[in-house]
This record gives structure tokens, C-alpha cells and sequence, in this order.
């Protein structure tokens, strides 16, 4: 069975974007997984399709209706166990860790706020999981949804040519990924490392973990505390 993504969204235009590209898009055409986009707008009832409504207490914005909400994640999860988040930047930061468990799924549904956010009842009777993918506000769930959407199909079995080439990145070993160098041996006077080019693999697998290690002190010193090199 194919990876099944299902996201709730205002625009559902946005999708699959830029999905619809290179080994994802491929993936896609081959049906190694699927998309739905759904329109929130057409749970609502009134005659404007209004999905949106005033934050009680007052304050700027407005805040997506709960009981339509409601409606569109009843209507696309009936007897379906997938993962249901919700794109929010006050949500647990996105690791790899997390990437790989949901890539290991039947799929996901995930809804994307709009303007102030969702009404919190929505959340907690829907049993939604806030994912953040970094602390900064974007203008809707939306490019947050495809950005974990492009961490998911990457590592879906048999998207990638090489197998190896999602084990020996940034995070899959709590590291960031090591230099790459490729051909010209020498570009504006910069040679490639010699252990690189020595034929000593147990040489260059030691070089890259600690240039890893490196790397990681140097840039994100908190992955690497409290772990022992």
C-alpha cells in the first residue's frame, strides 16, 4: 500500500508544488504515494462558505471555526488510523526522528491554519498534534506542510536511487552531514582532503564522523549535549 497524504487546507492550488518535481514528483506519478488536498470551505454551510470567526476575548485576526473544522477531519478520517498534525509554529519541532516514524505509516492528514490559528477545542477533540518546523511565524500551514511532506517521500522505499543516500545525511545519526567534495581534484587552489581520494575507507568513514562531529559543536551544540563521541 502507498504512503497516503491527505492535507485540509484553504488552498488547495498549493499542492502538491513543488512535489510535483524530481523524485517526488516521479514518485507521485508512479504511485509510491498519494495526495489529497481537501477544501476546509466546503464543510461550511452558509451561503458565504465562512470558515472564520473573531477570537473570543477580542484581539486582531481571526481564528478557524472549530465545528467546521470538525467536519473536514471527521469527513477524511472515518475508520482511518493515519497521524493527524497540525502545522503550528507553537508545535514540537520537526526532527528526523519524527520524519522516519510517520514515513512508516499507511500516511498522514494534516491540516494547515490560517489567519490567528484554530480554535483549541478543534485540536483537543480531534486529538491534532502541533508539529512546528522551526521558530518563526510563515503566513499559513502550508509551505510547513510540504516542507514535511518533502522529509517524508525522500525516504519512502524505493524514492531515492541509492538506499544509502538518506542514512548519510544531516540528523539521521543526531549529526550534521560531514563536507562533500567532488571533482575538479583542485578548484582555486582548494584541493580535496587526501584521505577522500586515499582508497582507505576506514580512514574516510573516521575523517567524516569527526568532521561531523565538528561541524555539529561548531554549529548546533545542542545535538551533540550530554551525547558521547
Amino acid at each position: 500500500m502507498s504512503f497516503r497524504a491527505t492535507i485540509l487546507t484553504l488552498y488547495p492550488e498549493m499542492f502538491p508544488g513543488h512535489l510535483a518535481y524530481s523524485l517526488a514528483g516521479k514518485a507521485l506519478e508512479r504511485g509510491q504515494w498519494s495526495l489529497e488536498p481537501v477544501q476546509i470551505r466546503d464543510f461550511a454551510e452558509d451561503r458565504h462558505r465562512t470558515v472564520d470567526d473573531t477570537p473570543a476575548g477580542g484581539g486582531a485576526g481571526m481564528v478557524l471555526k472549530p465545528d467546521i473544522l470538525a467536519k473536514a477531519i471527521d469527513h477524511v478520517s472515518e475508520g482511518d488510523d493515519r497521524p493527524r498534525l497540525l502545522m503550528s509554529p507553537r508545535g514540537r519541532p520537526l526532527t528526523q526522528e519524527r520524519v522516519r516514524k510517520i514515513a512508516a505509516s499507511e500516511g498522514v492528514i494534516i491540516v494547515c491554519g490560517r489567519f490567528e490559528g484554530v480554535d483549541q477545542r478543534v485540536i483537543d477533540a480531534r486529538n491534532l498534534e502541533e508539529v512546528s518546523i522551526g521558530d518563526y511565524v510563515l503566513s499559513g500551514g502550508e509551505p510547513a506542510a510540504l516542507t514535511l511532506l518533502d522529509a517524508i517521500v525522500r525516504i519512502l522505499p524505493g524514492v531515492m536511487g541509492n538506499a544509502l543516500s538518506g542514512t548519510h545525511e544531516s540528523f539521521e545519526n543526531g549529526l550534521l552531514e560531514h563536507p562533500q567534495y567532488t571533482r575538479p581534484q583542485v578548484f582555486e587552489g582548494r584541493e580535496i582532503p587526501a584521505v577522500l581520494t586515499s582508497g582507505n575507507h576506514a580512514a574516510i568513514e573516521k575523517w567524516r564522523l569527526e568532521e561531523a562531529w565538528k561541524l555539529t559543536t561548531e554549529r548546533r551544540p545542542d545535538l551533540v549535549a550530554g551525547k558521547a563521541k
